[in-house]
């Protein structure tokens, strides 16, 4: 449950970046922003670009507000070492040791390709729905709104459901995921019939309904498989080593992945290769390494299992 209120949040906190940094570039917030004036002081602040960092500032002061009343939970670590050398050393030790578990590894590469694939998604959204749906930078970061939404629906629904002792159950979204991916590839609003429809009170195109709920559902599977994967991953981080190593190595696979693939996706876009054929490729990719993992962990299964047995038999 914790696991499902920090992701539910954090998608929460990028939906909110989202939403006011496209307020924070229009010009009528501007020129509002701009208008605030401190009598008998010149705060320097006369372009829409500081007037906007300052609204940034704000934000990151209240989050450090809200750190000072983080409560202590009374938990002590011994030293730690302060050797660049040594400290890499210890760090090479524990990305060994949670890459060997057989719970461990599991959790951590599906983190890892989540963070990777949903850093790319971001990009792939914007280049979609400007190619497939004919909008502006600006109307593409509010799809990107939706699909962060549709993660924090989904965070929500695994924290409330999901049990950690049955959080492997959710493998199989990972595939349904890389599945549903592949479908962008093949909507474009020329595709629809050319009627307005009323979502929750907002007037809008077919296309775009459709759009918003096909996103949404996107989010939500991603949502609700990485949950209980990050949490399982944070407890075996805390049985093989401790909440910081643990954090460490996974925050390192992940950065890894997100930088690899937007290497790969920024390559792909330079060749010019059709935003159709990037989304079917991101799609198998998916798919494909969601099924090796399940693959791998059905063997993990296995050999436990056998261990266990042939334990069971030394020791009688």
């Amino acid at each position: 449950m914790a696991n499902g209120w920090i992701e539910g949040l954090t998608v929460g906190s990028i939906i909110l970046g989202t939403v006011v940094g496209g307020a924070l570039i229009s010009v009528h917030i501007s020129q509002i922003l701009l208008r605030f004036d401190i009598p008998y002081f010149d705060t320097g602040i006369n372009t829409p670009a500081e007037a906007a960092m300052v609204v940034i500032m704000l934000f990151y002061l209240i989050a450090a507000i809200f750190n000072v009343f983080i409560p202590d939970t009374g938990a002590r670590y011994p030293q730690q070492e302060k050797n660049p050398v040594k400290l890499i050393a210890e760090f090479g030790d524990c990305f060994v040791a949670l890459w060997r578990d057989k719970l461990g590894q599991i959790s951590l590469a599906v983190t890892t390709l989540f963070w990777g694939v949903g850093a790319t998604l971001q990009f792939i959204v914007l280049k979609w729905a400007e190619k497939s749906l004919g909008l502006n930078l600006s109307q593409g970061a509010l799809l990107q709104a939706v699909v962060a939404v549709g993660v924090a629906v989904g965070a929500i629904m695994a924290a409330a459901r999901i049990p950690l002792r049955k959080s492997l159950s959710v493998l199989p979204f990972g595939v349904a995921m890389g599945a549903t991916v592949m479908l962008m590839a093949f909507y474009t609003k020329d595709a629809m019939p050319q009627v307005m429809v009323d979502v929750l009170g907002l007037h809008m195109p077919l296309y775009m309904a459709i759009a918003y709920i096909f996103l949404m559902l996107v989010g939500a599977m991603s949502g609700y498989f990485v949950v209980p994967m990050n949490a399982l991953l944070q407890h075996r981080g805390h049985v093989l080593l401790s909440a910081g190593h643990s954090i460490a190595v996974q925050n390192f696979n992940e950065n890894v992945s997100v930088l690899l693939m937007l290497c790969l996706y920024a390559l792909l876009i330079k060749l010019n290769v059709p935003i159709g054929i990037v989304i079917i490729a991101l799609g198998l990719f998916i798919c494909i390494t969601m099924a090796l993992v399940m693959k791998v962990h059905r063997y993990n299964m296995r050999t436990f299992n056998s261990l266990a047995m042939i334990g069971e038999d030394k020791h009688h």
